[in-house]
């Protein structure tokens, strides 16, 4: 009767409880009348259900209510770290907590064309282990990947890394892994999708007391504000130029940890602290609406970059 109250009511829509009788012996194959209905209906309350029958029966609330299911089933079909298949799997389950009429104005999601989605349908599995890695202290082995011109992957270097897992995040649709590469003591930044033959290893993890960066702990969000494309390396400080009208946009990538040093008229001198390469090539992104001040060696590298550009589009 529960099931038969998730898939067929909501509170728009209620059902009759010779409807409830029609639809259990549809569905289930299981013979009953209106007092037993009713009965059942009355614990289901009993029990917390939020049911109304004034005027038919309806289940009032869920474990997710429409905007609730409609922001995890958009986050699962944009998400670029899972395959289709397992895109199609998660909407259907999620589907599987409301109503036909919530599935009715979903049913567009089953015919979207292929998405640039991973092409590793071991990184959910992967994604568990590191899970249960970062759970128990323990090391983890992997294969780490890049992608080749016949669109598969292929392995950096056929010897396994041993990495200490501390962190998993999710950056502009791929989730990655915060840790240590145990020959050194750096903090580096593994994609997930890029990981394959990942295992879990009987050694303790590297205490992060020794890896230099997370002496103090990790701060995630200031991790995160200063790693925006997760690249490895340390941070600096750099003053960068640009319009007021890109105030959205940095406030997309750096959140608010940055400082606006000098405001006119015509331009802002923002204060930010960031990772220099993913600086580097989010100052080429924007370009022409940017002109990084300092620091200097920053500042050359982009000219450098400007003139290769240059070249190549020279007629």
């Amino acid at each position: 009767i529960l099931n038969i109250l998730r898939e067929y009511s909501d509170e728009n829509h209620a059902l009759t409880q010779q409807g409830i009788i029609k639809l259990l012996e549809k569905d289930y194959d299981i013979s009953c009348d209106r007092r037993t209905v009713g009965s059942r209906i009355k614990e289901l309350m009993e029990l917390g259900w939020d049911i109304d029958c004034g005027r038919g029966c309806k289940l009032l609330s869920r474990e997710f209510d429409d905007s609730e299911l409609r922001i995890l089933i958009d986050s699962v079909l944009f998400s670029k770290s899972i395959s289709t298949r397992q895109a199609q799997t998660l909407v259907k389950k999620l589907q599987g907590f409301a109503s036909k009429y919530f599935n009715a104005k979903v049913s567009h999601v089953c015919n979207l064309p292929e998405l640039n989605r991973t092409i590793n349908r071991q990184a959910m599995y992967s994604l568990e282990i590191i899970n249960d890695a970062i759970a128990a202290k323990k090391k983890i082995e992997l294969i780490y990947n890049e992608m080749g011109t016949d669109f598969k992957l292929h392995p950096k270097r056929q010897k396994p890394y041993k990495v200490n897992p501390y962190q998993i995040v999710a950056n502009n649709g791929k989730f990655y892994l915060i840790g240590n590469y145990d020959k050194y003591d750096n903090v580096a930044h593994f994609r997930i999708d890029k990981m394959t033959d990942v295992k879990l290893l009987d050694e303790a993890i590297k205490p992060r007391k020794e890896v230099p960066e997370l002496v103090n702990g990790l701060n995630l969000p200031t991790h995160m504000a200063e790693h925006i494309y997760m690249f490895s390396g340390e941070s600096v400080w750099a003053e960068i130029k640009t319009t007021k009208d890109m105030m959205g946009e940095l406030v997309d990538w750096f959140g608010k940890a940055f400082k606006i040093d000098m405001e006119e008229e015509n331009y802002i001198i923002i204060r930010v602290k960031s990772n220099q390469n993913a600086l580097r090539y989010w100052a080429l992104q924007y370009g022409p609406y940017v002109e990084v001040l300092k620091p200097e060696s920053l500042r050359h590298q982009l000219r450098e970059d400007a003139e290769n550009m240059l070249k190549k589009y020279r007629e």
